[in-house]
Formats: structure tokens, sequence, C-alpha cells
């Protein structure tokens, strides 16, 4: 199941944003974009999800799980066997014994609750900013086609008016500077691993 958008029109009406009755589908798929671009740099839903992950079990004791903050653990397999000698500490699955019952490397499945139970105000910002520079872009051209090539401005002069615009293919308002992306995977965890999530 789709997880739904770190913010929503509602948030971006009351930042003064009005979203005329032709828009809300773009709106709605911007929405849907940027919080997938954020979700991935942070590595983390952000918002409370709960998810089912395999992770390679080795024989150290802790085991950590993607997606910080860890809330409750519901079940853990190992090699398809239920186990319930682990301890949830730090966002990390203890087990005295290590996650490795043998030589061979072991497949370890966790179901757990992770994620906030309400969405960081700076957080539903930052979409709302995204979605705000994609709207104006779109506002802006005269067709939607045009509207999806994202050639920002990197120029203007006004005396004897003239515009240049970057055509730059890997350019979109979707895309997060690096300092952005490295705090949210700091903030949040780092890397997903989810395999599922319901």
């Amino acid at each position: 199941m789709a997880l739904a958008p770190l913010a929503s029109i509602t948030d971006l009406e009351a930042r003064g944003v009005t979203v005329a009755a032709g828009e809300v589908g773009f709106v709605n798929g911007s929405l849907d974009s940027a919080s997938s671009v954020i979700r991935e740099a942070a590595g983390s839903p952000i918002s409370e999800a709960t998810s089912t992950v395999d992770l390679e079990g080795d024989t150290e004791t802790r085991l950590r799980l993607p997606g910080l903050p860890i809330r409750s653990v519901s079940s853990v397999l190992l090699d398809g066997v239920a186990v319930t000698d682990w301890k949830l500490r730090s966002g990390a699955l203890w087990r005295a014994c290590g996650w490795r019952p043998g030589c061979d490397p072991a497949n370890v499945t966790v179901t757990y609750v992770h994620g906030l139970p309400e969405v960081p105000a700076d957080i539903v910002d930052l979409v709302c900013r995204m979605v705000g520079q994609a709207l104006l872009v779109f506002r802006e051209s005269d067709d939607a086609l045009t509207a999806l090539a994202d050639k920002p401005l990197s120029q203007e002069r006004i005396g004897d008016w003239s515009a240049t615009y970057s055509f730059a293919p890997d350019y979109s308002v979707m895309e997060l500077p690096e300092k952005i992306r490295n705090r949210l995977a700091a903030r949040f965890g780092g890397n997903a691993q989810a395999v599922k999530s319901r």
C-alpha cells in the first residue's frame, strides 16, 4: 500500500497557496513525488508505517532496523522460524547469541512499526516548497508538456527584457540539494531496506 503524502493541499493553502480546481490533479501528483524524493533521501517513511524487512543476520548481537524511529516490533523470524529471545534497544534488535544460527548467512525477517505519528513541520514545509515550485512552472507554461520539461530561469535582465532558461537534463524542481539529502539521512536513519509496507 502506498504511503500518504507528507503534506496536503490544506498545508499548501495554510501557506497562502490557492489551488484551482484544474490544478488539483497536478498538485496531488506533485505532493506524491516530493514525498517520495524526501523519503528516499531520508531512508525512512518519516510518517508512521508498518513494514516488513528482510535483513542479513550475522554473529553480531545487534541488528539495526531501518526507518528510525522504531516504535514497536511485532514479529521476528530467523530463517523462517519465529524467535522471541530479543530486545529492542536504540533502533536495533539485541540478541545475546547473535543473528546467525550456524556458519551460513541467515535471513532475518522483521515486521515492525516505525516513523513518526505526526510529520514534523519542517518536512511538511519542505514538501510544500517543492510543490510550490512545481506549481509555478505549471502555471507559467502554455501546456502540461512544457510544465513537465522543467526549464528553470537561470538569468533575467529587465532593460530590453531578456531571459535565459536552463535545459539541463538532470535538473528538476523535485531534486534535493546534497546538503538536505545528507541532513535527512542523518536525522531519519539513512538507508531504508523495507521490502513491504502495509
